[in-house]
């Protein structure tokens, strides 16, 4: 199939839809489709056989997205409207595939070339407006959840990314064209070797500390003082604290604060790493954590984590024990005390271990590049076979 895809995001970049995106991409094309890319002017070309990439007309005064909802999206997504509208103009699709709030371009132009469309939810729209403090505005929110319920009444399939939109979606009453494809794989890297861990290893513990691993962005739910003052409390001196990711400007906020409780010597702020790269980092660390505060979207690293065959100390929240449980992972209270004592146990208890070969176990069982592009092909055939219905039925 030719497939015509809208994200509006900065992509390539690594972080959190992007990545999504990206490997959306990788089992379309593998299943053999040829997906055309509308997307930003912003990030870093990618190639995947049977894929082409068509960009917004470049912005100067853009150099940047910040995640979540951002006023500076809407003219570009008036461009990528309007280059998504030339595309149909000038080729012949079999389906549109959209992501995030692009959604609702691919309403009206599914509806108007009576294409199948596949609308991949990443999150919430209306929830995103309120958790990353976008507006209070009850009737811009009110808005929002109309216009996603439209596109849920109008998607012929719809693909989710975790047990939470999947209850959403269930509860909106349209369980029977939802799909459950969790963001589960991992970018291929090169064999690791024992020497590159060692060497990462003396790089980030030079007297030979215990690593405790935090890999994802900064932003406010992701918890980072809540981490920072836990390691506090852990008095320890063989113990280091690695922190891969965030931009200067908050890595420049979080060594402000790490000063303050004293740890500065026992804190690594490793910034932004290529995506590949990261795997290094974890086969390095000892410990893994997420000290995720707020929301309700199981967190991409969560997957690799599982993978990896290293003790994960997670908050008990929803965000994460809608896939961690006390079996596969040391879940805590998102509390200073609770949490550091979550992460002594990973660091010195055999059970820590015993719960990370369960977890690799299943993520070694459930979380496979078939499985995921098995669950992308029937969604993609659900959605073909809808669309049929819904035109024999209007005629």
């Amino acid at each position: 199939m030719n497939i015509l895809m809208l994200a509006p995001e900065p992509f390539f970049q690594p972080r959190g839809t992007p990545i999504s995106v990206y490997f959306r991409i990788k089992a379309l094309t593998e299943l053999g489709h040829h997906v055309d890319l509308v997307t930003y002017h912003l990030g870093q070309n990618i190639s995947f056989r049977n894929l082409r990439i068509f960009r917004t007309p470049r912005i100067s005064f853009i150099q940047k997205i910040k995640i979540g909802p951002s006023l500076i999206k809407i003219p570009l997504d008036i461009f990528l409207f309007c280059r998504a509208f030339f595309q149909l103009l000038i080729k012949r699709y079999d389906m549109i595939f959209t992501h995030e709030e692009a959604s609702f371009i691919g309403l009206i132009l599914a509806k108007f070339w009576r294409l199948p469309h596949i609308y991949d939810m990443h999150s919430c729209l209306p929830q995103q407006l309120k958790n990353f403090q976008f507006t209070r505005s009850r009737i811009l929110i009110r808005l929002f959840q109309s216009m996603e319920n439209a596109v849920l009444r109008q998607a012929d399939s719809i693909l989710v990314i975790c047990p939470d939109l999947l209850d959403r979606v269930k509860k909106a009453g349209w369980a029977g064209k939802a799909f459950l494809i969790e963001n589960f794989l991992d970018f291929e890297s090169k064999k690791i070797i024992p020497k590159k861990i060692q060497k990462k290893q003396r790089e980030l513990a030079p007297s030979g500390q215990k690593i405790v691993l935090y890999a994802g962005n900064f932003q406010p739910y992701q918890g980072i003082p809540l981490l920072l003052e836990s390691a506090a409390l852990i008095q320890k001196k063989g113990v280091v604290f690695v922190l891969v990711g965030g931009n200067p400007f908050d890595i420049k906020k979080m060594k402000k604060k790490a000063a303050k409780l004293g740890i500065t010597k026992r804190i690594v702020f490793a910034g932004e790493v290529p995506p590949h790269d990261v795997l290094l980092y974890i086969a390095a660390a000892d410990v893994l954590v997420s000290p995720r505060i707020s929301g309700t979207n199981t967190p991409l690293k969560i997957y690799s984590q599982l993978k990896s065959g290293k003790p994960l100390v997670a908050t008990d929240l929803w965000t994460h024990s809608q896939v961690l449980n006390d079996r596969l992972a040391v879940l805590s209270a998102p509390m200073p005390r609770p949490f550091a004592d979550a992460i002594r146990f990973a660091l010195f208890n055999q059970e820590a271990q015993k719960r990370a070969r369960r977890a690799k176990e299943k993520a070694d069982q459930e979380y496979t590049e078939a499985k995921y592009c098995t669950k992308m092909d029937r969604a993609l055939k659900a959605a073909l076979a809808r669309n049929i219905h819904k035109r024999e039925s209007s005629t």
